[in-house]
């Protein structure tokens, strides 16, 4: 169990306002300032591989969603990627679903690891719309607003965007605290990786939809300076040992 961070909450607005920006996360771990003696930790925020409904079905939480064949070569791939990182890396944690933990194994094992669960991870509470086709859902009214105005949307019988995004980023900031110096893998959602990059990069929410997260595609954000340093979003391939702050 890990106490939560605070997070501000971020104000709703009309789509042709400036864009507000989010209050930079606090965390108590002295994180390396040269000034401070913090120690910065490379936080590398993974996407789980396709499924053989992955972009059709809004499947959420439903279990039994496993990866495909290709999602399977996909995990694969990205522990290729992320093995040279080598003892760097002190954990790899998964949301307790199949295509996140199918994820994390590969990579896990190729750093001699094992894979922790955290439900803060998990996919959002679609409520109702859960294993809704996509095609349908983008009919119905509220989509407009899922799309442009996110910070003011809540999944019918399910949870808001802000949620959401609170938990995920309590779920970072508390494995990167524990990683202090080092590198922590985490595997989730798209859903859930977007937000935290517009949380890291100070982008409103209502924006954070105008960011992609590919299957396996690995996000790197250094955490423990006094704000967060977004490396790179949405990375498909390259030497990953190379990212470094400039």
């Amino acid at each position: 169990q890990y106490p939560d961070v605070e997070m501000t909450p971020q104000p709703s607005r009309d789509v042709s306002a400036d864009a507000a920006t989010s209050d930079p996360p606090t965390t108590t771990e002295p994180g390396s300032d040269p000034d401070h003696g913090t120690k910065h930790t490379l936080v590398l925020l993974v996407r789980h591989g396709l499924t053989e409904s992955t972009g059709s079905v809004l499947y959420g939480r439903t279990p039994g969603n496993n990866l495909s064949s290709a999602g399977q070569a996909q995990a694969e791939a990205v522990a290729e990627r992320i093995a040279p990182l080598g003892d760097r890396v002190r954990f790899v944690v998964s949301s307790n679903i199949e295509r996140t933990q199918q994820t994390a194994a590969p990579i896990a094992s190729a750093l001699g690891l094992e894979v922790a669960s955290d439900d803060r991870l998990l996919e959002a509470d679609f409520g109702e719309w859960t294993n809704q086709k996509l095609d349908e859902l983008r009919k119905l009214p509220d989509w407009p607003a899922v799309q442009n105005h996110p910070s003011t949307f809540r999944f019918p019988g399910g949870e808001s965007f802000l949620e959401m995004q609170h938990r995920m980023v309590n779920a970072v900031t508390r494995w990167a605290e524990r990683a202090a110096g080092g590198a922590v893998v985490l595997v989730s959602h798209a859903d859930l990786i977007k937000t935290f990059v517009a949380f890291a990069a100070g982008t409103h929410l209502d924006e954070f939809q105008r960011l992609v997260i590919s299957p396996t595609s690995v996000t790197p954000i250094v955490l423990g300076a006094s704000t967060p340093i977004v490396l790179a979003v949405n990375s498909t391939g390259g030497d990953l040992t190379a990212l470094a702050p400039a």
